[in-house]
């Protein structure tokens, strides 16, 4: 018993300021000593040294991946997001190849642990609570772990159950402010010349999401709404919550079974098109009906079927909008894609983006978010490509870019940094899918009370009809 209970004392998330921050000062520090060996290689002409991205990327997905918490949330945004205009091409594989592990490849804690937190959190054991309890975990990610079960009436259910200690880890990640500056020096170690703003923007923003993560009572209201709101839905699937079975870390719901992100990114083009355009329609058409987006836009929380449908997982973190902030969003979207400078400039300055007395200039101001909108603006069908999400990061969002002139003076409100949180989150998403689509139909579908612009729009427009 004593050795078991060691055991399970190694797998408990660690906190305190100082303990939370420590791994990735090293990492940090040694990352960015090699770093400078290899910029002088480069300046010496000898070329960058591949195994230093490896050794980097492997030690980036361990250390991440043992802290849990805002720090494994980090390293999932690192794989997905920030790699792509951090590293250079031609080693940009190895980070995403390695650290797409920490999507939902984490080290688990033991069976006896998890046990230990059922029962606590339901009352008994598993075995008494579910009929079926599988010991090892179908998945293990930044908060938690999730098993198979099955319940007593014989429906299939994922449980997720959330780390011991892991959410003290969160609230003294969240108040140490060393730690977000430690992890801006890891990314910077990553790529210098990474603009400075972005990343400091990027870690404040994981911290805050985090943050709504820990209780899973609000992820399971979360998910229940999104639930009602699609259940029957041709294409669009959220798994029913449990709630008996549900409480602040342990969180039951339907099973759902399907391809994960590897295996979808090899299907046949019309398949990844469909899926594409079935994630466009949940992501930006719900701002539109539930005036509500689901924050965490990243390839773990998808699974993808055969018939061209989703199921949208993780809720934790919800973003609700007051409608006069779906207003003005909207307003921005007319007046960037009609080409209305002047009532963007209006629109942004009504929403605190711009300040009117020390504002870019109107004209810049709609390049600058017309390139954004190039999906809706360039010939139709247009393609999501690696390439283009890559190119949108550095032109729209450094500092540094071509339109530093309209960055520099952008003051992102609260409300609106989620915005691009999630536009560069499905963006990059469908960039990996290589999703071809009618964009500009299906956004006139909801802004401009267009007819149904593709097969999924006229399904999707019977569903919502059928519900009035």
């Amino acid at each position: 018993m004593p050795e078991r209970q060691g055991r399970g004392r190694s797998h408990v998330v660690p906190h305190g300021r100082v303990r939370r921050a420590a791994p990735l000062v090293g990492l940090a520090g040694r990352t960015a000593g090699e770093a400078v060996v290899a910029s002088l290689r480069r300046r010496m002409g000898a070329g960058q040294d591949e195994d230093f991205h490896v050794r980097a990327a492997e030690r980036y997905a361990r250390t991440l991946g043992r802290s849990k918490g805002v720090l494994m949330k980090a390293g999932q945004i690192l794989s997905f997001a920030a790699v792509g205009p951090a590293v250079p091409a031609e080693y940009r594989t190895i980070y995403q190849t390695t650290l797409a592990r920490l999507q939902d490849g984490a080290p688990p804690m033991p069976a006896d642990l998890a046990a230990s937190v059922v029962e606590e959190e339901l009352g008994a054991a598993p075995a008494r609570v579910f009929a079926e309890f599988d010991s090892e975990p179908l998945a293990a990610a930044s908060i938690g772990q999730v098993h198979g079960a099955r319940l007593h009436d014989g429906r299939r259910v994922a449980v997720k159950i959330q780390y011991p200690g892991v959410e003290e880890a969160i609230r003294d990640d969240l108040r140490n402010t060393e730690l977000l500056a430690t992890f801006f020096s890891l990314v910077r170690s990553l790529a210098p010349d990474l603009a400075r703003a972005d990343v400091r923007a990027l870690a404040r923003e994981v911290a805050d999401r985090i943050g709504e993560e820990i209780d899973y009572r609000a992820e399971a209201r979360n998910q229940a709404h999104f639930a009602d709101a699609y259940r029957g839905h041709p294409f669009i699937h959220v798994p029913e919550v449990i709630p008996e079975l549900s409480t602040r870390r342990v969180f039951t719901m339907e099973r759902a079974d399907g391809l994960r992100w590897p295996q979808a990114l090899t299907a046949d083009a019309g398949l990844r098109d469909r899926w594409g355009e079935a994630i466009f329609r949940f992501a930006l058409g719900g701002l539109r009906r539930q005036r509500m987006f689901n924050a965490d836009p990243h390839p773990g929380n998808y699974l993808f079927h055969e018939d061209g449908g989703v199921t949208f997982l993780d809720f934790g973190c919800v973003k609700r909008f007051e409608p006069r902030h779906v207003a003005t969003m909207l307003a921005i979207v007319r007046a960037a894609v009609d080409g209305d400078a002047e009532a963007l400039f209006r629109a942004a300055s009504g929403a605190g983006l711009v300040d009117p007395a020390d504002a870019p200039d109107p004209a810049d101001l709609l390049a600058w978010f017309r390139e954004q909108f190039e999906p809706l603006l360039a010939p139709q069908p247009f393609t999501y490509t690696p390439e283009y999400a890559e190119a949108l990061i550095r032109s729209e969002y450094s500092p540094l870019g071509r339109y530093s002139q309209v960055t520099r003076k952008l003051s992102l409100q609260p409300e609106y940094l989620m915005i691009t949180r999630i536009d560069l989150g499905v963006t990059a998403v469908l960039a990996g899918l290589r999703a071809t689509g009618a964009w500009a139909a299906i956004r006139d579908e909801w802004d401009c009370d267009a007819p149904p612009g593709t097969p999924l729009g006229e399904l999707d427009a019977a569903f919502w009809a059928a519900r009035t």
